[in-house]
C-alpha cells in the first residue's frame, strides 16, 4: 500500500521543483521532505528525481507518478473544500421531519427565517404523522423533527418542548350541535367521527379522552391527511378532532365550524427531537439554534398562532 505522506512529500516536490518550497506548503522542515521522498524512492527501488545542476527535474517515472498523483492531490484539495463549506455553512443538507399540519401551517415560516440566514443549505422536508417521524428518526432518514410528544420509551431521542396546541372539535357548518356555545362529551358519542390516522399525536390524545369517559368512538374513516379530513367534514360526512391552525382559514371562509368541550381543555405538546449523544450535522445544528433563539426559548403560550404572528412581526418580509 502507498505511503500517502512518502506520495504527497514526492507531489509538492515535483509541482514547485524544490524541497524547501515543498517544505514551506507541507510545514515541516527540508530534511524531513528530503528523507520522505527518498524512502519513497528506496521502497519501490526507483528514481523519481534527477539533478540538473541547481535544479531538480522528474525522470520518466516521476511524470508518470506526478501526473496521478496530482489527480489524487488536487482531489483532496477538493475534499477539503467541501468539507470547509459544510462546516461553514455555505452548503450542506437538511434532512427535516414534520408531522403534516405543522408542515403546512409553521414551517413554511420557520424555514423562511432559516434560509435568510443560511441561504446556501438544501432542506428536505419529509411530512407524515408524528410515529412515522419518529421512526424515521430512529432509523436515521431524518436528523431532526417537530412532532407531537409522543410516549415513546426509546431513550436515545430527546424531546425539546416546542409549542402546545389547541384541539377543538371540527363540525359541518350547519351542524345541529354549532346551536351551543360548548358542548357536552355526551353530545359527541354517537356522531360519526372522522379520526386522524395511526401514528397520530391528536389520535392518541382523542382515543384517552373516550376512554376515560367509557365510550368508544364511532369512527366513519381514519386518515393523516388533515385536508381531506376537512373537507369530508365540510360536506357533513362526520365530525372530527384537529388542531386548531388547521382548520383557521376555513373557519375565516365560513366553511367549518369548530367548538370546545366544557370543562376540558385538550391540547396537544409539540416538541423538537433529535437522536441523543449522535453529534448533529453543521445544518442540523444551525436549524436548532435558529428554532432555539427564535421559538423554544421564547415559551410561546399560544402555540402556532401567537408564533407565526411574532416570526412575521420580527420578520416582516415573510409576508
Amino acid at each position: 500500500m502507498i505511503n500517502l505522506n512518502q506520495l504527497r512529500a514526492f507531489y509538492y516536490v515535483a509541482k514547485h521543483a524544490s524541497y524547501t518550497m515543498a517544505a514551506e506548503k507541507l510545514f515541516i522542515s527540508q530534511p524531513a521532505v528530503t528523507a520522505q521522498v527518498k524512502l519513497f524512492e528506496a521502497f519501490y527501488n526507483l528514481k523519481l528525481f534527477k539533478k540538473l545542476g541547481r535544479k531538480i527535474i522528474l525522470t520518466h517515472v516521476g511524470k508518470l507518478i506526478f501526473e496521478k498523483a496530482t489527480v489524487i492531490f488536487e482531489s483532496e484539495n477538493e475534499v477539503a473544500k467541501i468539507l470547509d463549506d459544510i462546516i461553514e455553512l455555505k452548503q450542506g443538507v437538511l434532512e427535516l421531519g414534520c408531522t403534516k399540519a405543522y408542515a403546512r401551517h409553521i414551517m413554511p415560516s420557520i424555514i423562511s427565517v432559516f434560509h435568510r440566514a443560511h441561504p446556501n443549505i438544501k432542506i428536505i422536508l419529509k411530512e407524515g404523522s408524528s410515529m412515522s417521524m419518529i421512526n424515521r428518526l430512529l432509523n436515521f432518514e431524518n436528523e431532526v423533527i417537530v412532532v407531537a410528544r409522543m410516549d415513546v420509551e426509546d431513550q436515545r431521542i430527546h424531546f425539546i418542548p416546542f409549542s402546545q396546541e389547541e384541539i377543538v372539535v371540527v363540525l359541518p357548518i350547519d351542524h345541529p350541535l354549532t346551536q351551543k356555545r360548548h358542548l357536552e362529551f355526551k353530545d359527541l358519542a354517537k356522531e360519526p367521527l372522522i379520526m386522524k390516522g395511526k401514528g397520530s399525536g391528536t389520535r392518541k390524545k382523542i382515543f384517552e379522552i373516550y376512554e376515560q369517559h367509557k365510550v368508544i368512538p364511532k369512527i366513519f374513516m381514519e386518515s393523516n391527511n388533515t385536508g381531506f379530513i376537512i373537507d369530508l367534514v365540510e360536506r357533513g360526512e362526520g365530525i372530527s378532532f384537529l388542531v386548531k391552525p388547521s382548520i383557521d382559514q376555513k373557519v375565516k371562509e365560513n366553511k367549518v365550524a369548530y367548538r370546545y368541550i366544557k370543562n376540558m381543555n385538550i391540547f396537544l405538546d409539540v416538541s423538537f427531537g433529535y437522536i441523543k449523544n449522535t453529534p448533529l450535522s453543521p445544518a442540523a445544528n444551525a436549524f436548532y439554534e435558529v428554532v432555539k433563539k427564535s421559538f423554544i426559548e421564547a415559551s410561546p403560550k399560544g402555540g402556532v398562532g401567537s408564533l407565526m404572528a411574532r416570526i412575521l412581526a420580527e420578520h416582516p418580509q415573510n409576508q
